[in-house]
């Protein structure tokens, strides 16, 4: 398998400093957005109905997968390799995150959604498979509901791939752009999965099914089978995100994929391999995100802040980026899992959050900051990079 040499891997990572620095940007917005209730509870209000932070920060994550996850696998031409680097690169810290608020409700600090007791096969299988949010799974951290929309659109590339069809970025922004506005009022919510736990139960090993049925073809299948297998996890996945969506709800879903493949048209456009006027119609994504959330005016400046925050990081990218924010990027993901662990160990202490006086609220985010980057560093350095260091060496050893 080809090496680069190490200058050149030094030049690719301050090539692509420029995603770091907004993965930084984003993973620190959406703590913000979660310290909000329980420190800073006064501002929520004011705060939401002038700018959705977290709504902002997920966008800009999304753009920033879109823009980078489909050239991984273009550039390995390998969906095997692709998919091993995918679970070394999330499941690791997942199941740290699973793990830390497992404590958290066995200390008392939490409490566990009451499917959990009912329901324990099914919340098991969703979480695993990471499509819990598609599934009507309650996450058990809230911040792993857009892991499954990563997910769904991993299995989107994967079909996409397997079927020659992948370099149609610019259709498949639209489409999904489109199917949001044209069915904004229209998609049921969990249509399959609601209904009880035999029910759920179904859906989920159906789903799961068809997806390690679909996924096992197309890795070792023979070409008659690559292809049958692509098309029952496309129509799996459409199928999950046209009628099984409960949160953020079936608008907000289609648009999140639509926006990642708009961030692989700016890729195609920024690597010369389509015309920046074909990649021009993907200003129509966040014009229709922008329209369907016309009565909520935070979701609109959020959205179109996700997008200019891109663009120009685009605009600044073969420019020297501050090492902090591309630190910052390089533990986002620790950030983002492991942030909802340390407020939810917050509020025990503080269930009235307005009868503690402000200052003594600010030292406590001051301290959750430390304790977070902290922790994150940690897990960087012994969880994420030896996980992707081993999906590395079986990549090397299966070449």
């Amino acid at each position: 398998m080809l090496t680069l040499p190490a200058a050149a891997q030094h030049q690719t990572g301050r090539r692509l400093a420029w995603l770091d620095a907004l993965r930084g940007i984003a993973a620190v917005v959406v703590v913000f957005e979660h310290a909000l209730r329980p420190l800073l509870s006064e501002m929520e209000s004011a705060v939401k109905a002038a700018f959705e932070p977290g709504w902002y920060g997920v966008m800009v994550f999304f753009l920033v997968s879109g823009y980078i996850v489909p050239a991984s696998l273009e550039r390995r031409g390998s969906i095997p390799a692709f998919w091993i680097s995918r679970f070394f690169r999330l499941y690791p810290l997942f199941g740290v995150c699973v793990a830390g608020m497992a404590l958290l409700a066995a200390v008392g600090w939490d409490a566990p959604h009451i499917w959990w007791s009912s329901r324990p096969v099914s919340l098991v299988l969703g979480h695993l498979t990471m499509m819990q949010n598609l599934l009507y799974v309650p996450n058990v951290v809230n911040v792993l509901w857009t892991l499954s929309y990563e997910m769904a659109f991993y299995l989107l590339l994967t079909a996409m791939f397997s079927l020659g069809v992948h370099r149609q970025s610019v259709a498949g922004a639209l489409g999904f752009a489109a199917a949001a506005v044209l069915g904004a009022g229209v998609l049921p919510v969990a249509l399959l999965s609601a209904g009880g736990s035999g029910r759920m139960l179904m859906v989920v090993l159906v789903v799961t099914g068809l997806l390690a049925v679909g996924l096992a073809a197309v890795l070792k299948g023979s070409a008659g089978m690559r292809y049958a297998g692509a098309v029952v996890i496309g129509v799996t996945v459409l199928g999950l995100l046209a009628v099984n969506q409960s949160y953020p709800g079936p608008w907000q879903g289609l648009l999140i994929l639509a926006t990642m493949f708009a961030g692989t048209v700016l890729y195609r456009a920024e690597q010369g391999e389509i015309s920046w006027k074909q990649a021009g119609w993907v200003v129509l994504v966040p014009l229709a995100g922008v329209w369907l959330a016309r009565d909520e005016f935070g979701v609109q400046t959020a959205t179109v802040a996700a997008w200019m925050t891109f663009v120009a990081g685009m605009a600044l990218r073969h420019r020297r980026m501050p090492r902090t924010l591309v630190w910052l990027g390089l533990v986002s993901y620790s950030i983002y899992v492991l942030h909802p662990l340390l407020l939810e160990s917050v509020e025990p202490f503080w269930p009235e959050p307005l009868a503690v006086p402000l200052y003594a609220r600010l030292a406590v985010l001051v301290g959750v900051m430390g304790l977070l980057l902290g922790a994150s560093a940690l897990t960087r350095r012994f969880v994420e990079v030896p996980a992707q260091r081993l999906g590395k060496r079986l990549i090397s050893g299966s070449g």
